[in-house]
């Protein structure tokens, strides 16, 4: 099965290293569920596997957890990370932590974690996870192959949120309760400097590939803030121009979904009262506004594919990056409509992982 455009640097790389050719490969999106809250009217329980190249065509359905005992409702999902080196997808709830086989959906360990989960990261070389504590005061340091815990890191800030650098020398952790984003020496697992503060405490974040600037949510805006990673400072606040800003769904946050294109020209950040993504161009400081994508229900997150091509919105709307349009809408086994803010792709050559995207919409320019 052909791709229909040119892999990114990190993504050709990873499938060239295993001696295979571009015919050979699948380019899948997994999308864990529930991932609105426990909605299970939004895709179920598990992990749903789309065919990326037969236009987001339905494959299978890995089992994660079993159902609840009737009258009990499922945990939230609230985070998916997926290693390349290892070959292992992790998802995470409230209470606890699965490894799988990416592939087979074998599974390798299930633990609770002491305050429960929220949105994880994992490190470069897949043997390391930081997965915070449920908006608690720490960071839980975990062996990614065997799920034992190594060691804790203590914030205090309402854990919530966490990106690796590319380069595996950092980490980047926003809590609920804190204005100020702390960043983490992996050398030592301890927090080594502080962006911020910024108006209000940090929600969705991310950071560009040469790890100077930090783009983040905050409570009360409809937009998102600028720090700089080497000084500390906040350097800019920038507003969404022409929509009004009122009642959302979930989160309590006008803005609560940020990513930065592959390519660092632009920026994406979601609009849950007007059920829009707003376009910025980033090659200029402050960014400057420019095309609103309508989607069809409230978003609350937003990250792009491996190759850059595409968006991929937690309405469970696909968008072409190029042309600014939504192409796809994800629809499970039954046909029922698909919605989660925990979702990536992966790219498999001959039953073997040979990439795996992020969560997070990542810049990837690296100088």
């Amino acid at each position: 099965m052909k791709i229909r455009i040119l892999l990114s640097v990190c993504a050709l790389t990873a499938v060239l290293s295993y001696g295979q050719t571009p015919s050979k490969q699948q380019h899948l999106l997994y999308v864990a569920s529930p991932g609105i809250r426990n909605y299970v009217e939004h895709g179920g329980i598990g992990i749903i596997v789309y065919d990326i190249d037969a236009g987001y065509k339905f494959v299978k359905r890995i089992p994660t957890w079993a159902p609840p005992p009737e009258g009990q409702k499922p945990e939230n999902v609230k985070g998916i990370v997926a290693s390349a080196k290892t070959g292992r997808v992790y998802v995470s709830t409230i209470n606890r932590m699965i490894s799988l086989d990416a592939v087979t959906g074998k599974k390798y360990w299930d633990k609770p974690f002491e305050g429960g989960c929220d949105r994880m990261a994992i490190s470069p070389d897949g043997k390391t996870l930081y997965v915070p504590q449920l908006e608690g005061p720490f960071w839980t340091v975990v062996n990614a192959m065997n799920g034992n815990v190594i060691t804790r890191i203590e914030t205090k800030s309402g854990s919530h949120n966490t990106i690796y650098s590319l380069d595996g020398k950092h980490v980047y952790m926003a809590g609920l309760k804190s204005p100020l984003l702390s960043i983490a020496d992996t050398s030592t697992h301890k927090v080594s400097s502080t962006v911020g503060p910024f108006d209000n405490v940090i929600r969705p974040f991310t950071v560009n590939g040469s790890n100077t600037l930090a783009f983040v949510n905050v409570n009360g805006l409809l937009g998102f803030e600028i720090g700089d990673i080497r000084t500390g400072r906040k350097l800019y606040r920038v507003e969404v121009q022409g929509y009004g800003q009122g009642p959302v769904k979930r989160h309590g946050c006008p803005s609560h979904g940020i990513a930065l294109t592959h390519d660092e020209r632009e920026i994406w950040v979601v609009d849950g009262h007007n059920n829009y993504v707003h376009v910025f161009d980033a090659t200029v400081m402050p960014p400057k506004q420019g095309v609103s994508i309508k989607l069809r229900d409230s978003p609350g997150w937003i990250s792009f594919s491996i190759d850059g091509q595409f968006a991929y919105s937690s309405t469970g709307e696909i968008i072409d990056v190029a042309g600014k349009k939504v192409i796809a809408a994800l629809t499970d086994e039954t046909g029922r409509q698909v919605q989660s803010e925990k979702m990536l792709d992966l790219i498999v050559v001959k039953g073997k992982v040979a990439a795996a995207g992020n969560q997070f919409g990542v810049g990837m320019k690296q100088q």
